[in-house]
């Protein structure tokens, strides 16, 4: 196939290289995975010989596309001025990756409600289309996305999948997370699981968690208490401040599940003050595996979300949307990340027996 070598390299030369069509090469140098993989590895090894690179301009032209990502935060509130939650921050490297081995670039910006971001990026062609990282309450959020939709924007973005409009999410099995963090909980003898954050649609990813803790209590048959539940948004402040609402109430609680690793900090920093031990009086598990998790006095047991594979699958989806193709699946699994805030409790060893008294003269 093809045609022989000239003298600038060019994708026909490594076709001829390779023995396959043009366009099987340009889908091979983008990442596309309806070309094999073993296919993939052959062209980008030729192409490295040959020390080709992609012209952008020209590819621009037949494509009518601008080969530009736009990566859109949502701002949350932090303790520092970065205004970026740390597990979307973490997301950052794995999305421009997978941005790179396509030949994109990458736009990074903020996302305000009152910012009209197709007019901004893709009606203006600076980009392609859009990664949404955050949303804040999804109940204002969806108007948002609805107009996008109505609009034609391209946009894909992370979130609750279960509130999934048309396949442009991304996100973790939430409900199954949850599961497994009570399952673990529940094998360590706790069974008055106290659950941090919003579980209602305001939160869909929040609320899945819980579902998936409820779930497991009632698979092990315990009782879930709907008293055990107090909202809170993913900050550390917020973590506080349910932990203490939580101690306040009187209630009973032999372990809290907090429905990220910042409310989860928060909570062990409440706990610590009013002397309850942890893993000892309450066992405490978070989600997501920020780097602060393993920080923790005690190190936090965590749920660790997909990043690498995230920040891939975002930005397949979105390029399946691009080419007119079928969407990648968009159910990320997660897994437990065992740590000493949930750790087994050693049993009190037994007492020396004491020695007899020694006889008087």
């Amino acid at each position: 196939m093809g045609r022989p070598p000239t003298g600038r390299p060019t994708s026909f030369d490594i076709a001829y290289a390779a023995g396959v069509s043009q366009p099987t090469v340009s889908r091979a140098l983008r990442g596309d995975k309806s070309v094999s993989e073993a296919t993939r590895e052959k062209i980008k090894a030729i192409a490295r010989d040959l020390n080709y690179t992609v012209d952008k301009n020209a590819s621009s032209l037949r494509s009518q596309r601008s080969n530009t990502i736009a990566l859109l935060f949502f701002e949350d509130p932090t303790p520092d001025e970065s205004m970026i939650n740390p597990f979307f921050l973490a997301m950052l490297g794995s999305i421009t990756r997978a941005c790179a081995n396509r030949g994109l670039d990458l736009l990074i910006s903020f996302q305000r409600m009152e910012d009209d971001w197709h007019m901004q990026y893709q009606d203006s062609h600076r980009a392609d289309g859009l990664i949404l990282l955050g949303y804040g309450d999804f109940t204002l959020y969806k108007q948002r996305l609805e107009q996008l939709e109505e609009q034609g924007t391209h946009f894909a973005r992370w979130g609750s999948v279960s509130s999934d409009l048309n396949g442009t999410t991304v996100g973790s099995d939430n409900f199954g997370a949850g599961k497994l963090a009570g399952e673990h909980l529940i094998a360590r003898g706790r069974k008055r699981i106290a659950f941090l954050g919003h579980a209602d649609e305001h939160y869909p990813e929040f609320e899945s968690r819980y579902q998936g803790l409820y779930a497991a209590m009632l698979q092990a048959g315990l009782e879930p208490d709907p008293d055990l539940q107090f909202d809170a948004i993913t900050t550390e402040e917020a973590g506080y401040a349910a932990a203490r609402l939580l101690m306040d109430s009187g209630a009973d609680f032999d372990a809290i599940f907090a429905a990220s690793d910042l409310i989860a900090i928060g909570a062990l920093r409440a706990l610590a003050e009013a002397g309850r031990s942890v893993p000892g009086d309450v066992a405490v598990i978070g989600f997501d595996d920020i780097p602060a998790a393993s920080l923790t006095n005690p190190p936090l047991t965590t749920v660790m979300q997909d990043i690498k594979g995230a920040g891939e699958r975002l930005v397949e989806t979105l390029i399946a949307q691009l080419e007119g193709r079928e969407k990648p699946d968009n159910r990320l699994p997660a897994r437990l990340i065992e740590r000493a805030s949930t750790a087994h409790l050693a049993p009190a060893a037994p007492a020396a027996p004491r020695a007899p008294a020694p006889h008087a003269i």
